[in-house]
């Protein structure tokens, strides 16, 4: 017979053991990125830590009342982050446009010795071959960069108005040349998007249509021809020397008789001499005087100086004029300041010498530009270092160039 056994009953104060709950097994490690994933993170470099004054720009003060660098410096970092937008062209009727040809704007004269010695086909593989190369700055280079700088100021002053300079380049090169044209104009940032390219035939028939207030050539016969045409015109001549000239303010500078007035005190000096020329402008000193080729222009500066004189900017207007005549003041000055008074015109300042040298004034003065009808005038300022520009007008001038100047029909 079987046994009985007794189990023994737990004991009091014991707790009873609960089962343990297993741990759920970890998830599997992420397969590893693709070898080329690998080698692009590994060639990437690390984070560049900048410090906060690494990133402030030119001209902000640093610790401790550091000064820094001239705030035109600061402005000019920022100008730097703006993208530029060229301006809009104005309507040529609204405008005050300056015809200038490439000759005036840029010096070619290696480029005209070419064309004279080898032929137009050899000129203009040249120009072709060497159309990356932007020309050097002639003679009305820094009176086109004056031009644009008093629009720069009318367009912060005016955003809307159209009355601004506008230039046009005026050439009868062929047009294939034009390429190397524009690379030199984009080169230098100048803002002249209207060409006039005629291809060996005279721009001059053109100028009325582009609404021309002022054509600059170094062509005698050209500019003859704009004038007999009823245009302000001049021959623009190279300095002998390099004079500085304001880059902020546009200066220029006016003969008087046969420039801004007609050539009629001029006829009497010729027919009867300087005693007879001095009765005849004190009998007629409230007569004014018939304009000249330039008065026209001389009106459209005058009419953008009021737009600054509005603003309450007559002091710090960028456009100076000057009257530069051999007249006395005492015997002869009188009728040409009433001259301009009655077309409601003035000059900023009036300088009578008397017969003396114009040169050394004009150093002085410094302007961008001289006009003067007397060949004798233009060459003493050519060796003062003032661009001078000849116009060909009234009984005085008979100036003929010189065989080896004469331009050819490509010189433009």
């Amino acid at each position: 017979m079987g046994c009985l056994i007794k189990r023994a009953p737990p004991a009091r104060g014991r707790l009873r053991e609960l089962p343990v709950r297993a741990e759920p097994p970890p998830p599997p490690p992420p397969p590893p990125p693709p070898r080329a994933q690998q080698r692009q993170q590994q060639r990437r470099p690390p984070p560049v830590r900048r410090s906060r004054r690494a990133m402030e720009p030119p001209g902000t003060a640093g610790p401790a009342g550091a000064t820094g660098r001239p705030w035109e410096e600061a402005k000019a970092f920022y100008d730097k982050l703006v993208p530029k937008k060229k301006p809009k062209s104005p309507k040529p009727e609204n405008a005050i446009t300056i015809a200038v040809s490439s000759r005036a704007l840029f010096r070619m004269e290696e480029e005209q010795k070419i064309y004279n010695e080898q032929g137009v086909e050899a000129y203009v593989k040249y120009q072709l071959d060497h159309e990356n190369e932007p020309f050097l700055p002639g003679a009305a280079f820094p009176f086109v960069k004056a031009l644009e700088a008093v629009n720069t100021q009318l367009r912060e002053l005016y955003p809307d108005s159209e009355e601004l300079f506008d230039i046009v380049l005026m050439t009868n090169n062929h047009a294939q040349v034009g390429v190397r044209l524009i690379n030199s104009i984009n080169h230098y940032d100048l803002f002249i998007e209207r060409f006039c390219m005629t291809g060996g035939n005279s721009p001059i028939c053109y100028l009325k249509a582009y609404h021309t207030n002022l054509y600059l050539s170094s062509d005698a016969e050209k500019v003859s021809g704009a004038i007999e045409e009823g245009i302000a015109a001049a021959t623009i001549f190279s300095p002998s020397k390099d004079l500085e000239v304001s880059e902020n303010q546009l200066r220029v500078a006016f003969d008087g008789d046969a420039v801004l007035f007609s050539d009629e005190s001029e006829q009497i000096v010729k027919a009867h001499g300087l005693d007879m020329f001095f009765e005849h402008e004190k009998a007629h000193e409230n007569k004014p005087l018939a304009q000249g080729p330039l008065k026209g222009f001389l009106e459209a500066l005058g009419k953008l100086q009021k737009k600054f004189y509005s603003k309450g900017l007559r002091m710090e207007c960028p456009i100076r004029t000057y009257l530069v005549t051999a007249r006395s003041a005492a015997s002869s000055g009188a009728r040409a300041l009433k001259t301009l008074r009655s077309w409601g015109l003035e000059t900023d300042e009036a300088l009578f010498l008397a017969g003396a040298p114009k040169g050394p004034l004009l150093k002085k003065i410094r302007p961008h530009i001289f006009f003067d009808d007397q060949m004798f005038h233009v060459e003493g300022a050519k060796e003062m270092g003032t661009v001078a520009a000849h116009v060909p007008y009234g009984i005085a001038q008979k100036h003929k160039r010189p065989a080896q100047e004469k331009q050819t029909p490509n010189s433009k």
